[in-house]
């Protein structure tokens, strides 16, 4: 066997389903031996970006590992945005990329790039593959840590002579990690330490993250919040591991939370993060976040532990291993004034908009959750959409949520949920999407449309970066600079050129005929292209550098002028708003 053989043999084993990925000189080899082993079913994508983006859907939807082949040079660069955005959300990826022959390496030879330089920082692990008799313990080492631990992108760099080279390959290479070990179960003294802890809470809050669905760990928080009578919030990719339909949910918290989550943060004694790292959307400022509350730390990488907010206790270990032992040590709390008092922010607070005046974002959200009563599976770009399709689309089970939260990646929607739909036949997948997101990677049309992929392409156009207009709005004196989309295209027609179905909704009252429509048609994509109103925010909101206490409810009056908050991060900028704190 070659190379290029012994590669696929070696993932054929590890159980992969999809390649997504784009060829060229250098990866050929790989390629041609693709030809003979049909069961890899190959995903031609229209650029490099989309196939990471897809394999990352992919991964997140399933559970396992997305698999991405492209060339050298800019093939092997192009992934790069992807891989972060894997990295950032530790999504478990094998990224493989051809390379130059090994006696033209760093001799700038044609499209040569140090692609395992340039990606050290945005992955878990890479190798540069110099002799053909290591690769078969590669590729099984590669797939390994992608999955294993906390997940993530590895990348292996195969120059073009390697994987031609033949070998007498007998596929029996062990795995050979010397200090790489994964913790599973907690400290059972830790875990003891956490029970006692909660013994002595009167206001608990549980903060889920990321970490609770990639543990596949749902159940057991669920058991742990009934049993102790504790509220329950998400972040943004923690959404799913506690459904949000559930009594003891307070939705998702942080930056664009709702607002009864962020009193939750403020007023708890105890923060339980379950997988979950403290990133700067969810504390905001964090010399004054929780300062009066105890903070428990269960996290599978001991790196995040005192990284952001020093924790009264930690736990080093799998979720679902931690929980399962920590579980039958707890008791049901004294919590009943606590949920009392969250009902009535729930009721006083509630996620809103405005009913008039126009198309809204929120409302075409809303009812699309409505209407798949909550079970679809959603990926989203960034953006506004993003915000508001996480406040109103609720997620009631694990990896029905898919979005770039760290990197946050413009462009990772789309491909992201032709990935999901890949992984997931059956399941309704629907793409949520910004008029300028999805510009960045909508050439992947051609590939749904190929594959006749029955996913939904909802366009939330407000022919604005929105995002940023809230932005420049709110804290620089609404001075507009290169956000209006006015150049977009009519995204129907759009759709029509590739042979793809599409559904324009200009009017409030077509919201629930056009989506019913769209949700029917099952012969390949869809596109719905939502025209809503050009200037809404997103609130809540907690600016950035301020307190969560000094979370904006509702759009601020303009009449009223107080200084910035204390510490803000955008010194220098006159507020014209005052920061509620009703």
């Amino acid at each position: 066997m070659n190379g290029a053989q012994i590669v696929v043999e070696v993932i054929k084993n590890q159980g992969v389903e999809y390649i997504f990925g784009y060829p060229g000189g250098a990866c050929m080899p790989i390629f041609d031996a693709l030809v003979d082993a049909p069961e890899l079913k190959m995903i031609l994508v229209r650029h490099e970006q989309g196939a990471t983006h897809m394999a990352d859907g992919y991964a997140r939807a399933t559970g396992k590992t997305g698999v991405v082949l492209v060339t050298s040079g800019p093939g092997a660069t192009n992934t790069v945005t992807g891989i972060l955005t894997a990295h950032m959300d530790s999504v478990p990826l094998v990224v493989l990329t051809g390379q130059t022959i090994t006696p033209n390496l760093g001799k700038d030879a044609f499209q040569e790039a140090d692609v395992f330089g340039v990606t050290m920082p945005v992955v878990k692990h890479s190798y540069l593959v110099r002799d053909v008799k290591d690769l078969s313990r590669i590729i099984k080492e590669a797939f390994h840590l992608a999955s294993s631990g906390r997940p993530g992108p590895v990348l292996v760099d195969l120059p073009k002579d390697v994987v031609s080279e033949e070998w007498n390959e007998d596929f029996s290479a062990k795995i050979e990690l010397p200090g790489y070990q994964v913790q599973s179960n907690g400290d059972s003294a830790n875990i003891k330490k956490v029970a006692e802890l909660l013994a002595k809470s009167k206001r608990p809050l549980l903060y889920v993250g990321a970490g609770t669905v990639i543990s596949g760990a749902a159940k057991q928080v669920l058991k742990l919040a009934e049993k102790l009578q504790a509220p329950v919030t998400t972040t943004l990719l923690g959404k799913g591991g506690f459904s949000e339909r559930h009594p003891l949910s307070v939705g998702m918290l942080g930056m664009h939370g709702t607002a009864y989550a962020n009193k939750t943060v403020v007023d708890c004694d105890l923060i339980m993060s379950i997988g979950a790292r403290w990133d700067d959307r969810i504390t905001g400022k964090v010399s004054e976040f929780c300062t009066n509350a105890t903070k428990i730390h269960i996290d599978i990488d001991p790196a995040e532990f005192g990284k952001i907010i020093h924790p009264d206790v930690s736990v080093n270990g799998d979720v679902a291993a931690v929980l399962d032992e920590l579980i039958p040590q707890v008791k049901k709390l004294n919590s009943k004034d606590w949920l009392k008092k969250i009902e009535i922010w729930k009721k006083k607070h509630p996620l809103k908009y405005p009913k008039r005046g126009g198309l809204r974002a929120q409302h075409v959200l809303a009812e699309l959750d409505r209407l798949t009563n909550s079970k679809a599976v959603i990926s989203t770009d960034v953006g506004q959409h993003q915000m508001w399709a996480a406040q109103f689309c609720k997620s009631t089970r694990e990896r029905q949520w898919l979005s770039s939260g760290g990197a946050g990646t413009m462009g990772y929607g789309f491909p992201a949920a032709i990935g999901a739909q890949l992984g997931k036949p059956k399941e309704l997948v629907v793409a949520v999407v910004g008029d300028g997101g999805f510009q960045m990677t909508m050439s992947e049309l051609a590939t749904a449309a190929i594959h006749k992929l029955p996913l939904k392409i909802l366009i939330i156009n407000n022919r604005y970066l929105g995002m940023v207009r809230q932005w420049q709005q709110l804290f620089f004196d609404n001075r507009e600079s290169g956000v209006n989309m006015e150049g977009n295209p009519d995204f129907v027609k759009i759709g029509e050129a590739y042979g793809i179905k599409g559904f324009h909704l200009r009017r409030a009252g077509d919201v629930t005929k056009v989506l019913k429509k769209a949700l029917a048609y099952s012969d390949g994509p869809c596109i719905i292209e939502a025209e809503v109103t050009k200037g809404d925010n997103v609130f809540p909101m907690i600016p950035a550098g301020a307190a969560v206490s000094e979370m904006l409810i509702d759009e601020p009056p303009a009449t009223r002028k107080l200084k910035k908050p204390v510490g803000s991060t955008w010194p220098g900028i006159n507020w014209k708003h005052s920061i509620l704190q009703s």
